[in-house]
């Protein structure tokens, strides 16, 4: 009956939820606790939406993705870019298997054309599979300089920090001076349009991450790692203050080589701080960033914890409230 059903696939989705969520509370009977490898798997199946002939029709997508070559990196003219070409991963088929196809059961979707300046331009250099290198800001221009447009645009660097929380750490780069702006998102990841609860559910393999985009002539890049190191603790594994688990890593993510090379001599520097302990903090090259929701957007400094702004003014040195 179930086969010829003309909502087979709802009927599907519906089942598969319960048994997952049933799943999880005979496990936790039976144990006491549940087990984290099950307990990322079922509730990454509970928490997306898609039909069951997407996964099948999908398989063939996975088995040529599996044939990609690793990361490849080559410069262009200008050096804006660096491609990624990327390993696929399980999460990215069963990123498929449970893939909204309009159903009935709507996914989270992220529109990013309704996001500030540099959210659209970060999506699509994602949507692209490149890692973007350098921004541009736009300043106002007087009726003196209608010709001389290269006097009203800034070149700006880009820097990918993880930090626990992104909102916390985001507002931390919004007061510091010279950063012009910030965006709060996902990457290190394998799997396209991450959203937050598959990301939280440790489905697509992302950290949430800040992308900084500074300017060079007022802020170094060791002033972003002062601002990092001065909210982290680096030994920390796979989390940050009250928040745990993958999605939660901490990282500092190079876009050039410059970058790397002055982040190993940091991190170097910092793990003489831990002689017993080595540091866990990732340092590794930066990977497509996928800009979170809009409502994770400067998240403190627009709507702040308990629905109390916080203070983003170049800076400021209140204490950064997350929770409460």
């Amino acid at each position: 009956v179930l086969l010829f059903h003309e909502n087979r696939e709802k009927i599907v989705y519906i089942l598969i939820k319960i048994l997952c969520l049933e799943s999880i509370n005979k496990c936790e009977k039976m144990t006491g606790r549940i087990p984290l490898p099950f307990q990322q798997t079922i509730l990454a199946l509970a928490a997306t939406t898609t039909t069951v002939s997407h996964a099948f029709s999908s398989s063939s997508a996975f088995v040529t993705a599996t044939r990609a070559r690793r990361t490849l990196l080559f410069a262009t003219k200008n050096n804006f870019i660096r491609k990624a070409r990327p390993t696929a991963t399980p999460t990215m088929f069963f990123g498929n298997l449970f893939r909204d196809l309009n159903s009935g059961f709507v996914e989270d979707v992220i529109d990013y054309s309704t996001l500030n300046h540099p959210g659209p331009e970060l999506s699509k250099f994602a949507e692209e599979n490149q890692v973007i290198t350098r921004s541009k800001q736009q300043l106002p221009q007087d009726d003196d300089d209608d010709n001389d447009d290269s006097a009203s645009v800034v070149v700006l660097d880009v820097a990918t920090f993880a930090g626990g929380c992104f909102w916390g750490l985001e507002l931390a780069y919004q007061r510091c001076p010279g950063v012009v702006y910030t965006t709060v998102g996902y990457t290190q990841g394998r799997e396209e349009y991450p959203t937050y609860s598959r990301v939280c559910a440790e489905a697509t393999g992302h950290t949430e991450a800040v992308c900084v985009c500074y300017n060079p002539n007022e802020c170094t890049y060791d002033d972003l790692l002062n601002v990092f190191f001065s909210r982290v603790n680096p030994l920390t594994v796979n989390g940050q203050g009250k928040d745990y688990g993958k999605q939660y890593r901490t990282g500092v993510y190079y876009h050039t080589a410059k970058q790397e090379a002055i982040a190993r001599a940091r991190f170097q520097a910092e793990q003489e701080k831990y002689t017993k302990n080595p540091i866990a903090t990732e340092l590794r090259a930066a990977m497509p960033f996928w800009p979170a929701e809009r409502y994770h957007q400067q998240y403190l400094s627009v709507r702040g914890s308990k629905r109390v702004a916080q203070s983003a003014e170049k800076g400021c040195t209140d204490t950064i409230r997350c929770y409460g």
